[in-house]
C-alpha cells in the first residue's frame, strides 16, 4: 500500500497544480476529514455497519455555468463486523478494517451559489485485504463453515459511485456523502474453490456502502 499511497498522492499534486495554474481565480484547494459508517452490503454472511474515519485533500474548479468540477483523494479506514462463534463455542463479533486510498473525480452543481453544492461522479478506490484485531482467525462465520480469515483477500481496486451535499461558506463547509460499491469487492474469494466450498458452494458478491460525514477546511 506505501508505493500505492505515494503514487495517488504524487498524482493528486500534480494535477492539484496543473489546475490552480489554469483557474486562478475559481479554484480552491481543501483539507477535510470526518468519520464513515460503512457496511458490507451481501446475502453470503450477516454484516453490521461500524464506524470509520477518512481524510483527504480536493481541488474544486469553475466549469461552466453552475456546474464545478472537484478532483480529489483521500485515505480511509471503513469498518463493519460479522457476527462468529469461537472454537470454544462463543459468539463473537469480528470488526474488520478495509483501508484505503481514493481518487474521485466529481461533477457539481451549485444549488446555492458559494454556498451549497450536489456532488456526484465516480471514485476509484485501492484497498489492502481486511484486517482484523484479535485472535479470531479460526472463527467460524455464522450461518457457513467459513472461517473469519478466509474472506478477507477481496479485491485490491474497486470503483465506487459517489452523491453527496456540501454546504457552508467559502472557508469552511460540512460535507454529507453516500459511495456505493459498483463492482463485487468479494468476486477475488470466488477464484479459491476450498474457499467457496465452505460457502455452500455459492458464490460471492459484496458491495460497500459507505456514509461518511466531514468537515472541509478552504486554504
Amino acid at each position: 500500500m506505501t508505493k500505492k499511497s505515494f503514487l495517488l498522492v504524487a498524482i493528486f499534486l500534480t494535477t492539484a497544480a496543473f489546475a490552480q495554474h489554469g483557474y486562478r481565480d475559481g479554484n480552491r484547494i481543501g483539507i477535510y476529514g470526518g468519520v464513515t459508517h460503512t457496511n458490507m452490503i451481501t446475502s453470503n454472511f450477516d454484516t453490521k455497519p461500524e464506524l470509520g474515519w477518512a481524510a483527504g485533500m480536493q481541488v474544486r474548479g469553475n466549469y461552466y455555468n453552475n456546474f464545478s468540477m472537484i478532483f480529489g483523494m483521500q485515505f480511509s479506514e471503513n469498518n463493519f463486523s460479522v457476527p462468529t462463534v469461537s472454537p470454544f463455542l462463543q459468539k463473537q463479533e469480528v470488526k474488520y478494517k478495509v483501508m484505503g486510498a481514493q481518487i474521485r473525480l466529481l461533477l457539481s452543481y451549485n444549488l446555492i451559489k458559494n454556498h451549497a453544492s450536489l456532488d456526484f461522479g465516480p471514485v476509484l478506490q485501492v484497498n489492502d485485504k481486511l484486517k482484523f484485531e484479535g485472535d479470531y482467525e479460526n472463527n467460524i462465520i455464522s450461518g457457513t463453515a467459513l472461517t473469519a480469515k478466509q474472506i478477507t483477500d477481496i479485491n485490491k481496486i474497486n470503483g465506487n459511485l459517489y452523491v453527496g451535499i456540501t454546504a457552508g461558506n467559502s472557508r469552511v463547509r460540512a460535507i454529507v456523502n453516500y459511495q456505493f460499491g459498483m463492482n463485487n469487492i468479494l468476486n477475488n474469494l470466488n477464484k479459491k474453490e476450498e474457499v467457496k466450498l465452505a460457502n455452500n458452494n455459492e458464490s460471492f458478491k459484496g458491495h460497500l456502502g459507505i456514509l461518511s460525514g466531514q468537515l472541509l477546511f478552504n486554504l
